[in-house]
């Protein structure tokens, strides 16, 4: 353990109601031009599509929105225009902006919307048909990203994946592997039986080739008529129809529902760990507040020294996270219909009190929410954590310095099942606590008509102590995801790792509660016994979902990064 390393008076204050400005020595700093952009992506051809995008002198955010769209194309399980997401983009001079794309509950949603005959659902049950589905942002989120940032045209980002829809892509073996796992969701409509399954229900084999026309006609009208083709007209009655008249869960869902939604932009939520600035998404995403909060809480502990095989280091990691996990469950939601208060969240002196009940010699015997600023009058309930595994994060810098960090989503595989115009409907509703009240008290992740639930989505930026961009790192795989960011942070700050290497590391997870998941097969495994001994009594090995992605920026030059678990991959310009 040492001392601090930044004194409080040289910090820069964590404010997530100003858009954030970069240190003072920062702005001074000349703009950093990069001999070539990059892309990476959980798919090649996602990451592909992106770089042609850079190759043809598109911007960051116009490379970031042709992977998105292309994702919707090759990873029909994960991600695309049928869900949302949240974009976090930096230029040159390390301003940061960030824009919402979550989905929205329908107006008709209430309390009691997964509450049938007095009880409430499970989880399972709530998936498949229409009671799961949100109002898609994806679409409304790029054009409001490309009208800031884009340089191309509109239409020039849609060219790649239309031509995948259209000429055609391959199965790969995480796709077989999906579609396997998951058919209940893959083949729950006659739509995606007829694309992605044999007539004896059995997945289309690994190397075959698929065609999607009613997803490259889709696209196409987007790229001619902009965004509002996806809010408006026959798309906008596709996606209320596919919801209403659901054969499973029918949910009322309108086209005024479709037609209302508004992408929003929100203020970042930034902070200092250590001599490096961490930019992240604010609410409805817990991701910055938890993976900010974790961090924060370990600056006074010297990792460097433990190092990365150290199971001393991994239990504070889990006892900082434990600690950051349970104020998420209790405040984290949108802050469009109640109090997150993200800047007491957030408070150095407020982690500084709880990196105080850590002790690296012995387990904490109970963890509970703290009491941050602005939350003293409030009185809520600590709902359990709920898991996801069909999201999709990528990162594009550009030759300009432009970096975008993008998370997107349809929460489940294959999300709701349901399917329009080609893609896949989220079921991103499950993401809010579907119990309203527990013991009485009220939970601020309950759904209500127009809100957007809670998400666990960290799109991320770093930066370095000469306030320019080190890092652009975010990770799919639900509640896992602020963990897996820490971790690569983690890695890079304080293990002096590549991101790849970074991304490489084994993954704990400890969200909240006394349980303490590590990644069953990796060298946490052997670290078991010590966490033991330590007073972790429930350490258990775990598949965890993990996927993510990074492009790092070393002596001027981008490195990219893909995990090693998935069939991700980095692409240069």
């Amino acid at each position: 353990m040492t001392p601090r390393r930044l004194l409080a008076a040289l910090a820069v204050p964590l404010l997530a109601g100003t858009l954030s400005a970069p240190p003072a020595m920062a702005r001074r700093a000349p703009p950093r031009i990069y001999p070539q952009g990059m892309v990476s992506a959980a798919d090649p051809r996602a990451a592909e599509a992106g770089a042609q995008i850079l190759r043809a002198g598109g911007s960051a955010t116009d490379a970031a929105i042709a992977t998105m769209l292309a994702l919707t194309v090759v990873e029909p399980q994960s991600s695309g225009i049928g869900g949302g997401g949240f974009y976090v983009r930096t230029g040159p001079g390390g301003r940061v902006e960030t824009i919402d794309g979550r989905e929205t509950a329908p107006a008709a949603a209430t309390e009691s919307w997964f509450v049938k005959y007095g009880k409430v659902m499970g989880f399972a049950d709530a998936v498949p048909g229409g009671i799961s589905v949100g109002v898609p942002g994806n679409v409304a989120l790029a054009a409001k990203a490309h009208a800031r940032g884009g340089r191309l045209s509109w239409a020039q980002l849609f060219g790649p994946a239309v031509k995948l829809a259209r000429q055609g892509f391959t199965i790969t073996p995480r796709l077989y592997a999906m579609l396997k796992g998951n058919a209940a969701t893959g083949a729950f409509t006659a739509e995606g039986r007829t694309l992605f399954y044999r007539a004896d229900g059995e997945p289309l084999p690994v190397g075959t080739r698929v065609t999607n026309p009613a997803l490259a006609a889709t696209l196409t009208t987007l790229a001619r008529h902009g965004a509002k083709a996806f809010y408006t007209g026959a798309n906008r009655r596709a996606i209320a129809a596919a919801v209403s008249s659901a054969p499973r869960g029918a949910a009322p869902m309108t086209e005024a529902d479709v037609g209302g939604y508004v992408a929003k932009n929100r203020e970042p939520v930034c902070g200092n760990y250590r001599q490096y600035r961490i930019c992240g998404m604010g609410p409805p995403s817990s991701g910055a507040t938890t993976v900010f909060a974790t961090l924060k809480q370990l600056e006074r502990f010297d990792l460097t020294a433990l190092g990365k095989d150290s199971p001393t280091a991994w239990h504070l990691i889990a006892e900082s996270m434990r600690l950051a996990y349970a104020d998420r469950a209790r405040y984290a939601g949108d802050a469009d219909f109640v109090t997150v208060p993200v800047v007491g969240m957030t408070d150095p002196d407020y982690l500084d009190r709880r990196s105080a009940l850590i002790d690296p010699a012995r387990t904490m015997p109970q963890v509970g929410a703290g009491v941050p600023r602005g939350a003293e009058a409030l009185a809520l309930a600590d709902p359990a954590p709920a898991e996801e595994h069909g999201t999709s994060h990528f990162v594009a810098i550009d030759r300009r310095g432009g970096a975008v960090s993008y998370t997107s989503t349809i929460e489940s595989s294959f999300g709701s099942g349901l399917m329009a115009g080609g893609y896949y409907l989220n079921n991103e509703l499950t993401d809010f606590d579907m119990n309203p009240v527990l013991n009485g008290r009220p939970v601020n992740n309950r759904v209500q008509g127009g809100k957007r639930p809670r998400s666990s989505m960290s799109p991320t930026l770093v930066f370095g102590p000469d306030g320019r961009l080190r890092l652009a790192v975010g990770a799919a795989g639900g509640a896992t995801i602020p963990a897996q960011v820490v971790r690569a942070v983690i890695g890079v700050v304080d293990w002096k790792l590549t991101a790849q290497d970074a991304l490489a590391l084994p993954v704990l997870f400890a969200p909240g509660t006394d349980a303490v998941f590590v990644e069953k097969g990796s060298s946490l495994e052997s670290m078991i016994p010590a966490l033991q001994t330590l007073g972790h009594a429930s350490v258990t090995p775990r598949a965890l979902p993990l996927k993510a992605n990074a492009i790092e920026v070393v002596g001027g030059r981008l490195a990219g990064a893909a995990d090693p678990r998935s069939e991700g991959k980095a692409v240069s310009e």
